[in-house]
Formats: C-alpha cells, sequence, structure tokens
C-alpha cells in the first residue's frame, strides 16, 4: 500500500526561530539559509522544534512509501500548503512562515493547505493512504485535510494522550528497532485520551533486550 506522511510544522515564531532570523547570527543552519537556496525545509524545521520535529522526520523517511518513488514525506508549512521536507528554504521564506500564525480560517494558510491537499488525494489514489504526524486535537490540520482524502487520512493511534516530546520519543525508537506504528482512520480515533504511561529509559529498554536475547520463543510468537 502506498504510504505518504503529512507532517505538522514548527513555531516560526519562538526563541528558536528568532536565533535564526537574527541578522547576526552565526551558526550553521543561520548561514545556510542565506546562502545559496537554503536549508532542507525538514532540517531547519528540526532545530526549531527539536526533539518531537526530528522523530517525526527520521520517522516517515523510514517508513514512506509513496506511489510514484517521489516525493514521500510533506511539511505542512503557515503559508505555502503541503511542502517537500527536503526542499530548500530560505530566509526570506521563514520570515513569511514566522508572520502568520496559523489559524483554520485564515484564508493565507488555508488556501494554500487546500490545494495541495486535492492535488495529494489524486496524486495518492483511492487506495493509497496519508499519515498525519501532528495533534488533531483542533481542526486546523484536521479539518482541511479531512475534507480532501476522507478515510486515507490516518494517525498514529499510540500517540493519543501524548505530549510533544513523549510522541518524540516514541518515534525515535521505531527508527531504530524498525518497527511501525498502528495507524487509525482520523475519523475513528478519540482525539484525546488518557496518558499513557512514560517511555522506559532507552538504557532499560536495551538492556531487557539483552535479558531475553537467549530465551526461548513461546507459543503465542511461533
Amino acid at each position: 500500500m502506498s504510504r505518504i506522511f503529512l507532517l505538522s510544522p514548527a513555531h516560526c515564531g519562538g526563541e528558536r526561530a528568532r536565533l535564526v532570523l537574527n541578522d547576526g547570527a552565526a551558526f550553521d543552519i543561520a548561514r545556510r539559509v542565506r546562502a545559496g537556496p537554503g536549508a532542507p525545509l525538514g532540517e531547519v524545521f528540526s532545530f526549531l522544534s527539536g526533539l518531537y520535529f526530528r522523530g517525526k522526520l527520521s520517522y516517515a523517511r523510514a517508513f514512506a512509501r509513496p506511489p510514484d518513488g517521489r516525493v514521500g514525506v510533506y511539511v505542512i508549512t503557515p503559508t505555502e500548503g503541503l511542502r517537500p521536507a527536503d526542499e530548500p528554504v530560505d530566509l526570506e521564506r521563514l520570515r513569511q512562515f514566522a508572520s502568520v500564525d496559523i489559524e483554520g480560517d485564515d484564508p493565507r494558510y488555508r488556501k494554500p493547505l487546500d490545494r495541495d491537499a486535492r492535488r495529494l488525494a489524486g496524486r495518492i489514489g483511492e487506495d493509497g493512504e496519508v499519515i498525519l504526524l501532528g495533534s488533531i486535537a483542533t481542526g486546523k490540520y484536521v479539518d482541511p485535510l479531512l475534507a480532501a482524502l476522507g478515510e486515507r487520512l490516518r494517525f498514529p493511534v499510540d500517540f493519543v494522550g501524548r505530549g510533544d516530546m513523549s510522541r518524540g520519543g516514541l518515534l525515535l525508537r521505531c527508527v531504530r528497532a524498525g518497527t511501525e506504528l498502528t495507524y487509525v482512520g482520523v475519523r475513528d480515533v478519540v482525539r484525546r485520551g488518557p496518558r499513557p504511561p512514560r517511555l522506559a529509559p532507552v538504557q532499560a529498554v536495551r538492556a531487557a533486550g539483552r535479558r531475553g536475547a537467549g530465551a526461548a520463543p513461546s507459543e503465542a510468537s511461533l
């Protein structure tokens, strides 16, 4: 089955974004968005957001299966609809992103997203699915995407009840383990749920794996 991922954006008006946009900034990402075509959008947003976006990007790259072998990971942007995660973004475009707060009724955000969601619906076909790695607690992402994609819009059920940091950690662990999460239709998922248990420290998970490595498999796993 074809599978494309959509990543919710990093906050372009936060402290890290202000660091990048500062005219005196001289660190790597800040230099690269000022030179040539810019730096990859996914890399820039990973800097702005930290663990959560880095987890989303790594996971989506690991498990995307685009129908035409081309772009499998898109980022929702404040003003340009859906853009490929590997597309270079320069300082001017970042400033444009920072000028718009994402609100479902703002045409500067909504019109490009509606346009690109319809195009994506045609590209993915009737049998493909689109996985949203982002919040479904409000309609700012869900409403325009559902209108275009319907039942093809899906969401990791293990996200329900988790905060951003927990989601980011979960996604990175899935990438390391080569294990994909379970997806459900966005219309079917409970948008707010009880908080799941904390993720065990990575060291504890590795130790448990080593202890169980030599054990005989149970009947249920055969």
